[in-house]
């Protein structure tokens, strides 16, 4: 059985987020918690540029198999800025203990405004999700058929 309301360990990397708020869920039935970018200065993300790694100065402790941290954009930052991640969604397993850092990159057009990051902004969020994690059976043909069957992209229409 997966516990829904599971008590993890959070470890505070980066001192600054006692003053700018530590992690936390922003409203009672947000999703994610936002994380801060826990940077010494400003940093300016010019379109189309390589994506940078921001740390968010933290580490989670989830240690469970059945669970599983996504690390996504805040969808305003990524709507009305073109803020996203470098690699759409960051994956944080269950054993991993170090700090989450954040690949940010500016999706906007080149020749579009740049976008400077301030230090203590909430620039990405982490969301917790339980995990399935099954077993295989080779095999050569698959025990039944589905409706859909071999159908790929487009096959059940547009």
């Amino acid at each position: 059985m997966i516990n829904l309301t599971p008590t993890l360990e959070l470890k505070i990397l980066d001192p600054r987020l006692h003053e700018w708020g530590l992690p936390r869920y922003q409203t009672p039935q947000s999703a994610g918690i936002d994380l801060h970018a826990c940077i010494d200065g400003p940093v300016t993300l010019e379109p189309q540029a390589p994506a940078i790694l921001i740390p968010s100065g933290i580490a989670v402790l989830m240690n469970d198999p059945n669970m599983v941290a996504f690390l996504l954009a805040r969808s305003g930052l990524g709507h009305k800025k073109g803020l996203v991640l470098g690699q759409a969604v960051g994956t944080i397993d269950a054993d991993y203990a170090n700090q989450i850092f954040i690949s940010a990159w500016l999706r906007t057009p080149p020749g579009s405004e740049p976008l400077t990051i301030q230090p203590g902004e909430r620039i990405a969020q982490l969301v917790f999700l339980p995990i399935l994690r099954p077993g295989f059976e080779l095999v050569d043909e698959f025990s039944t058929e589905t409706a859909r069957g071999l159908g790929g992209f487009g096959s059940t229409g547009v």
